[in-house]
């Protein structure tokens, strides 16, 4: 079964600006992935293509990195996900930019269980925590709330 997710959030910063923060991804002074609530990113030969790597038990590969454009990454683990995700940087106006996530995946059965009931709570609140940081290293404040059902999964998986 094929899964599609897109997460989308208007940031009002040149995209040259954002593309600074997205080049922390995966570092110590990461200034985009939520490592305050979630795994956090990593990667066995840094961030470049072709190292392997991932968060908590997701594991992909990096097959793309073009700066200040997108960066595309290839599910490994689990297992049965076949498939990409990547993040996009799209230029508004000079001075307003789109991050974009987006999942592309094929699954089985069992894994589409897995995503339907589980992961994909867990994902929508990790991407919507990681949109708030980005937002936030420009002033902002903002926390976007968990669902009860996402409180839950956290207390039983994290």
């Amino acid at each position: 079964m094929k899964v599609t997710n897109i997460h989308k959030r208007i940031i009002n910063q040149p995209k040259q600006e954002v593309g600074k923060l997205f080049e922390t991804l995966a570092t110590e002074n990461d200034k985009v992935w939520p490592t305050e609530n979630w795994h956090p990113m990593k990667f066995k030969d840094g961030f470049k293509v072709g190292s392997t790597g991932g968060h908590g038990p997701i594991g992909y590969s990096i097959n793309n990195i073009y700066k200040n454009e997108f960066i595309e990454f290839k599910f490994v683990k689990p297992k049965g996900y076949k498939g990409i995700h990547k993040f996009e940087l799209i230029k508004l106006t000079d001075n307003s930019t789109e991050i974009k996530h987006t999942i592309e995946v094929d699954l089985n059965g069992f894994d589409f269980l897995g995503w339907a009931i589980i992961v994909k709570y867990l994902h929508d609140a990790l991407l919507e925590d990681c949109f708030d940081k980005v937002e936030n290293q420009f002033g902002g404040n903002k926390k976007t709330t968990w669902s009860t059902w996402t409180k839950i999964l956290r207390r039983l998986f994290e």
